[in-house]
């Protein structure tokens, strides 16, 4: 657990029933957060560095939790930390908790997430109370989880 509070929740995914979906089951959860939702990798960087984008800085409200799917069209989850490096601030990135969230079995896909230092967690599709809550245990100061 780090002495980071759940503040906001990115959601990037084209699959948009599982954005709805993930959208609703974590608002059932009480725990009063933002959920925003980029159904491709390119849409979520250019949100989380908005002078790349050609916009301003100070609109730029950080997610906490950044659920990360691996396979979208125009720029898929891998292509996204590539360019998450050098695109997004790290005084951002040491603030946002990445995890994989995806239906993807390969197990040469989790150890290749594992592997990034931006990712903490590989969770196999769908979003349970249970990973959610572990995750949030895990990562996120404890006054958010019930």
């Amino acid at each position: 657990m780090n002495g980071h509070s759940l503040g906001s929740i990115l959601l990037v995914d084209d699959d948009e029933i599982s954005n709805l979906f993930n959208k609703i089951f974590i608002g059932k959860l009480n725990l009063d957060v933002e959920v925003d939702i980029f159904i491709d990798g390119q849409e979520a960087l250019d949100f989380l560095s908005p002078k790349e984008a050609g916009k301003d800085a100070s609109s730029v409200l950080t997610p906490s939790l950044l659920l990360l799917d691996i396979r979208m069209p125009k720029m898929n989850g891998w292509e996204f930390l590539k360019a998450y490096e050098t695109a997004v601030d790290v005084n951002l990135r040491d603030n946002i908790v990445i995890v994989m969230l995806t239906t993807s079995e390969d197990e040469g896909d989790m150890v290749k997430a594992l592997q990034d230092p931006n990712v903490k967690e590989f969770i196999q599709k769908p979003l349970s109370e249970k990973k959610f809550r572990k995750v949030i245990s895990e990562h996120f100061i404890k006054d958010k989880v019930q």
